[in-house]
């Protein structure tokens, strides 16, 4: 595939400030959703968000490591009930009376041991159906300023995945392949990072920050 050059490096301060205002604009939601989305994803009509979904939140979470910006991601384990063995953000069911934002660092922590009190919420990105699971996840954006220690809740948490943001704008790590849901093939772009495939709406969620940083996917010429 083709792409622009990324940046050597992105530190955390200046991803605030690129995201601060870039949340303060109308965001691209599907137009860059559809970066990564697979090829027909089965359930999902890119311009509705249907009644009656389960609420759910995600942590998307930039803090340095050896001075660059990083992204934590998890690789489910296998016993999970939904999405056993993907690779995930921090997340999971809003709990009564819970805000999306208290939802996701309430997850960050139980999941990964990143206490609440040391990170900074930024703000929203857009909504996002998952067909699969009747899920509408709300993805936030938030940062640490120091690097955090992570602690993998062993019931749910097979391993954490630490991800530059350097590496997820580097176009070698979009890749392409088909898969069979339901009996019907599509195509599947995904992130290859330590060793892992992100796809679907994982995958959808980074297409969507990086497009705001100024480095959106490009599946022109994927394999």
């Amino acid at each position: 595939m083709t792409g622009g050059k990324p940046p050597a490096e992105w530190r955390v301060a200046s991803l605030r400030r690129v995201l601060r205002t870039a949340l303060a604009r109308r965001l691209p939601g599907n137009v860059a959703h559809r970066r990564m989305a697979p090829r027909p994803r089965i359930g999902w009509k890119p311009d509705v968000l249907p009644a009656n979904c389960k609420e759910a939140a995600a942590l998307l979470l930039l803090y340095p490591k050896d001075d660059a910006a990083h992204v934590v991601l998890t690789l489910r384990t296998d016993s999970l009930p939904t999405h056993p063995g993907q690779v995930s953000f921090p997340g999971g069911g809003l709990q009564v009376g819970e805000t999306s934002y208290q939802a996701a660092l309430r997850e960050g922590w139980e999941e990964v041991g990143i206490k609440p009190s040391h990170v900074e919420v930024v703000g929203l990105l857009s909504p996002l159906h998952i067909p699969v699971s009747g899920t509408l996840l709300h993805p936030v954006t938030a940062v640490c300023a120091n690097t955090p220690t992570l602690r993998a809740q062993e019931r749910e948490v097979a391993r954490t995945l630490e991800v530059p943001v350097s590496e997820l704008c580097n176009a070698e790590q979009v890749r392409e392949e088909t898969r069979v849901f339901a009996g019907q093939r599509c195509q599947v772009p995904y992130f290859l990072l330590d060793g892992c495939k992100v796809w679907g709406a994982t995958a959808m969620v980074l297409a969507e920050f990086l497009w705001l940083i100024g480095c959106p996917p490009d599946t022109t010429g994927t394999e």
